[in-house]
C-alpha cells in the first residue's frame, strides 16, 4: 500500500530486512561473498549487494530511501539520497561533483557562518564564489548572463540566523534558461514544511544534526538528488572518494528521530507562534524576527512556498551585548547551546559566541546586531518557555 500522508511515510518507507520490526545496526566494515563469480558480479553493479560500508551499508540505506520518498512525497520523482558524515560533507560533496577548476558558485548574503566560510575557501581549490543579493532577481540574471563560468546555484532559505527567504521557484526558472544547476539547503524547513523539488530545485541537502534527527544525537548530512544517473554515476563516485559517509549507528539514530518528524514540527511551530508573539509584546525587546509575522519583508514569500513558518526566531535586545550576555546568563529551563532543531529549546547569543572572530561591522550588515538573540524553540510547554523569557529578562 501506497502511504497517502506524509506521516505514514515518515513512520513506513525504507525498507530493511531480517523480520526485524527496528531497523538493524550494521557495525561492519566489509562484507562476504558465497563466490568470487558473487564478488566480480557486485563490484561491477551486475547484482545488488554490499562490499564495504564506505560505499554503502545496510543501516544507512533505508534512512536514504526514507528521506528522498520525505522530499520527493505526492511529486512523482525517482529521487536518490545519499547519507553523509556532516552538514557540510553535504554541501562539499555538492559542489565538488557538480563544478570543475575555474567553475564558480552563486549564492546569496545571510548564509550559515560554516557555509560562508567555506565559500571563501573555495579559490584555494580553484573554484569562486559569488555572493549577491537574491532579493533582486535581475540582478541574478544579469549574473547568470554574463558569467558563463558559474555551474551551481546554491540556496539556503530560510536562511540561518537571519531567516531570510528566496524565492526558490523563481530562481530555479532562471538557473533553468542558463543550464545551471540549483540546490537547496532545507535545513530550517525541513520536507515537512517545505519541499524544494517542488519548484524546481535539482538536489537538496540537510543538515541531518537538526530537524531530521531532532534529539541532538548525531552529527549527519544527506544530499538527495533528481538525476537519478547524475547521482548514481557521478556523484556515487565522488561520496565514495570523499569518504564522506554516514556511519551506521548515527544512521539509526536518524532513522529513529524521523519517524516523529512531524509531530515534532507541528509542535515547533506552535510553541514558536507562541513565544514570538509573547516576545513582541515585551519593551525590552527591539525587534522580534518569526516569519509568522504579516509584517516579516518574507512572510508572503514563506507562506508561498512553506506550509508553516517553522521553529526557528530570532530578537533583538534593546541593551546590546552587554543585555544578551545578561539574558542568556539568566535562563534556566532554555538551554544555552548552537546548533538547533532539537527537543529542547536552544538560546544563543551570536555576538559572544558564535560571531565573536567576525567583524562587527560586517556581521551587522547581515542583521547580527549586538543584542541578537536566536532561539529554536523546543518542545517544552510554551508557558514554561515564555515564564523562562520572562525571568531572564527582569
Amino acid at each position: 500500500m501506497k502511504p497517502l500522508h506524509i506521516e505514514s511515510v515518515c513512520v513506513k518507507a525504507g525498507e530493511y530486512s531480517h523480520h526485524s520490526h527496528v531497523l538493524p545496526i550494521y557495525p561492519t566494515s566489509t562484507y562476504t561473498f558465497d563466490s568470487a563469480e558473487e564478488g566480480a558480479a557486485i563490484l561491477q553493479n551486475k547484482q545488488k549487494g554490499f562490499v564495504y560500508s564506505r560505499f554503502e551499508n545496510p543501516t544507512t540505506e533505508p534512512v536514504c530511501e526514507k528521506i528522498a520518498a520525505l522530499e520527493g512525497f505526492n511529486l512523482n520523482l525517482n529521487l536518490t539520497a545519499f547519507l553523509t558524515a556532516s552538514g557540510m560533507s553535504a554541501l562539499g560533496l555538492i559542489a565538488m561533483s557538480n563544478l570543475k577548476s575555474g567553475q564558480k558558485v552563486l549564492s546569496h548574503f545571510s548564509l550559515y557562518g560554516g557555509t560562508e566560510e567555506w565559500f571563501n575557501r573555495l579559490p584555494n581549490i580553484g573554484l569562486e564564489a559569488i555572493i549577491i543579493d537574491f532579493d533582486d532577481l535581475d540582478k541574478v540574471e544579469k549574473v547568470l548572463k554574463n558569467d558563463k563560468t558559474i555551474g551551481l546555484i546554491h540556496l539556503e532559505t530560510p536562511a540561518n540566523p537571519t531567516l531570510k527567504c528566496v524565492d526558490i521557484k523563481a530562481v530555479c526558472e532562471l538557473a533553468k534558461k542558463y543550464s545551471v544547476k540549483v540546490s537547496v539547503d532545507n535545513t530550517f524547513a525541513t520536507p515537512i514544511l517545505q519541499q524544494p523539488f517542488s519548484f524546481g530545485a535539482d538536489f537538496v541537502m540537510h543538515s541531518v544534526t537538526k530537524y531530521l534527527n531532532g534529539h541532538g544525537t548525531t552529527i549527519g548530512g544527506v544530499v538527495v538528488g533528481k538525476d537519478e544517473e547524475f547521482m548514481n554515476t557521478i556523484f556515487k563516485k565522488t561520496y565514495r572518494l570523499m569518504g564522506a559517509n554516514s556511519s551506521p549507528f548515527d544512521a539509526w539514530l536518524v532513522m529513529n528521530g524521523l519517524k516523529t518528524l512531524p509531530l515534532r514540527m507541528e509542535r515547533h511551530c506552535d510553541n514558536a507562534a507562541k513565544v514570538a508573539k509573547y516576545l513582541k509584546t515585551n519593551s525590552a525587546i527591539a525587534n522580534v524576527s518569526w516569519l509568522g509575522f504579516e509584517e516579516h519583508p518574507y512572510h508572503q514569500l514563506a507562506k508561498m512556498q512553506m506550509r508553516n513558518f517553522g521553529g526557528m526566531l530570532a530578537f533583538d535586545l534593546k541593551g546590546g551585548l552587554a543585555s544578551g550576555q545578561k539574558f542568556i546568563n539568566q535562563l534556566q529551563l532554555c538551554v544555552k547551546a548552537v546548533s538547533l532543531g532539537t527537543v529542547d529549546t536552544l538560546v544563543s547569543h551570536p555576538a559572544s559566541m558564535t560571531h565573536t572572530n567576525i567583524d562587527a561591522k560586517e556581521r551587522m550588515k547581515y542583521g547580527i546586531t549586538d543584542g541578537l538573540i536566536r532561539m529554536s524553540v523546543g518542545l517544552e510547554h510554551a508557558d514554561d518557555i515564555i515564564a523562562d523569557i520572562q525571568n531572564a529578562l527582569k
